[in-house]
């Protein structure tokens, strides 16, 4: 089956953030992608990291027009961002998907701001830990991959948009090592939109956030690095160390640490954690914080 979805809606995004921004080390102060035109007055949906503390931001349609733009908002628990032309697109917006009515082997296209798109397959819906405090329930996986993911739109057979994508990974299957892109589905975008257009942010207390890059390694959770004056780095949470218990209960994987955290309340919660360091105990009180707190907030906000 060949899907045709409308590229002229599928637009790039060229982001510019201060040097100083908090994102800045780890996401680069230059950062290019694509966006999905949802609404016709020139609404854009994006993945969120391209435009996080963004200063500066132009879209670039199909036939290279360049236009300025805001960067609206961002949900962290999504990874969603939306962006506003701030000049007339005269874009058509696409049609939003079910996601959830996808199936694994459905065929689906993938396709970037700059008109290349890759005709793929949904491989697997599932759970996603990332290692940045970041769970999707159900996230979308296809494959072949496409080379330029960030922020392209995911379109069913009936043209209508499924997600928006975040990552390349690889899966192993039969022995075989297969590179494929994780997608943010997009029945998560209905129930916050109006919040984000509104408030620019989800009408609700933040999650606790610890700064703290973790990966999971034989079901148990390990500390990678711990961003410099985060919640983890004061508590003296160090890379190598295992977290294997959250205030009374056990953590089993990555997904349950994540979980675990959340349910503790809101930014600000006090953490109890015991960790395994050098084959020896101990418990830590991470007092968390509001990850939107430490970066910059859009100018027109």
């Amino acid at each position: 089956m060949t899907i045709i979805p409308n590229p002229r809606s599928v637009v790039a995004v060229r982001a510019t953030v201060p040097e100083d921004a908090f994102t800045a080390g780890a996401l680069g102060t230059l950062r290019e992608g694509s966006g999905v035109v949802i609404r016709d007055d020139g609404l854009v949906l994006t993945i969120g990291y391209l435009i996080t503390e963004a200063e500066e931001v132009w879209l670039t349609s199909q036939d290279g027009r360049v236009i300025p733009a805001h960067a609206l908002a961002y949900d962290q628990e999504s990874g969603f961002g939306l962006v506003q032309a701030l000049a007339p697109l005269g874009l058509p917006a696409v049609a939003l998907g079910d996601a959830g009515k996808a199936k694994v082997g459905d065929a689906v296209v993938l396709a970037d701001g700059v008109g290349r798109s890759v005709q793929s397959r949904i491989v697997t819906k599932q759970e996603f830990a990332g290692y940045w405090e970041y769970l999707l329930e159900e996230a979308i996986f296809i494959a072949p991959a496409h080379p330029s993911w960030g922020g392209a739109g995911l379109f069913g057979a009936d043209g209508s948009l499924l997600g928006i994508g975040s990552l390349r990974l690889q899966m192993s299957r039969n022995g075989e090592v297969a590179d494929i892109n994780m997608v943010v589905p997009i029945d998560l975008l209905p129930p916050i939109l109006d919040d984000l257009l509104t408030r620019g942010q989800v009408a609700k207390p933040p999650r606790p956030w610890l700064g703290a890059l973790s990966a999971e390694s034989d079901g148990k959770v390990v500390v990678m690095s711990v961003t410099e004056g985060g919640p983890a780095a004061k508590a003296g949470l160090r890379q190598g160390d295992v977290i294997s218990d959250i205030r009374d209960g056990a953590v089993d994987g990555l997904a349950d640490f994540y979980r675990k955290l959340w349910e503790s309340g809101s930014a600000g919660a006090e953490i109890p954690m015991r960790v395994v360091r050098d084959g020896r105990e101990t418990w830590l009180r991470v007092k968390s914080a509001d990850r939107g707190s430490f970066l910059k907030k859009p100018q027109l906000q």
